[in-house]
């Protein structure tokens, strides 16, 4: 198939769509720029797009890293200490505040950030940037992020096996899963800040970029809140969760800038 006959889905490259005066493929760090001389040692023997994969699996290797220090945080987490001092008190401020009509709105607005809201947002969000640009990487990445986040999410919960809060102080529909870390404040911060991300590639104003990113951040605090306010999660899992979500995040974005940084320098085979 050619990729460049008119119609067809093309990839977004680091000249058309720096993000505002920042170029994608500048690494000002001594640690960026032997990152990119390893992708580019890679492309001699792959492709830029074997790069990408490989930044994926390596970034796979971070998922297991984060996911073992989770567990450390748990153990601190058990004893009482630091943060989670505040987990009782949130929720029994929670519990002082609720209201019939406002648990109810919120159970609504939480459920968007579950595995079937988040995966009919993200579907939706994506399948629309792929029209309006023609483009495949919002697909792409789109799908990286979906992936790592939830493995992140069902390796974390395996690991810790941490127990929700009493049912007595839930609000229903009651959740049985383990409660650590919160996957809704993960994956609503993994996917709303990739979906940022894509849009800051294009987005031309200085203003546009910001209210998408701060939209993005309101996203993924207010899913992250309204899990503890509905008794869900502790405040530690909603905490954990935004954690492991912006790291992932940063994994994705970072792999991406290494893609266009190689393609850009050495071509694509």
């Amino acid at each position: 198939m050619d990729e460049h006959r008119p119609g067809a889905l093309q990839e977004t490259t680091a000249e058309e769509h720096p993000v505002g005066t920042a170029r994608l493929t500048r690494w000002p760090t001594a640690a960026g720029r032997a990152l990119v001389a390893l992708g580019l040692w890679l492309a001699r023997r792959v492709s830029a797009h074997g790069v990408l994969a490989v930044t994926a699996t390596l970034g796979g290797l971070v998922v297991l890293a984060l996911t073992a220090a989770a567990g450390g945080i748990y153990d601190a987490v058990e004893e009482g200490d630091g943060v989670a001092g505040f987990d009782r008190p949130v929720l029994a401020e929670a519990l002082r505040l609720r209201r019939p009509g406002l648990d109810a709105g919120l159970t609504w607005f939480t459920h968007l950030g579950g595995p079937l809201g988040m995966t009919l947002v993200a579907a939706t969000v994506t399948a629309a940037m792929v029209w309006r640009w023609r483009s495949r990487t919002p697909l792409l990445l789109v799908l990286v992020t979906v992936a790592g986040s939830l493995s992140m999410t069902l390796v974390g919960k395996a690991v810790v096996g941490r127990l929700r809060p009493p049912r007595a102080e839930a609000v229903p529909p009651y959740e049985t899963s383990p409660s650590f870390p919160s996957g809704h404040a993960l994956n609503s911060t993994a996917i709303a800040g990739v979906v940022a991300y894509l849009l800051l590639l294009h987005l031309q104003r200085r203003l546009a970029r910001v209210v998408t990113v701060v939209l993005a951040v309101s996203w993924a605090v207010a899913i992250g809140l309204s899990r503890v306010f509905l008794g869900h999660h502790w405040l530690t899992d909603v905490m954990v969760g935004w954690a492991l979500g912006a790291a992932w995040l940063a994994v994705v974005v970072t792999a991406h800038r290494v893609f266009l940084t190689v393609r850009a320098t050495a071509g694509d085979r």
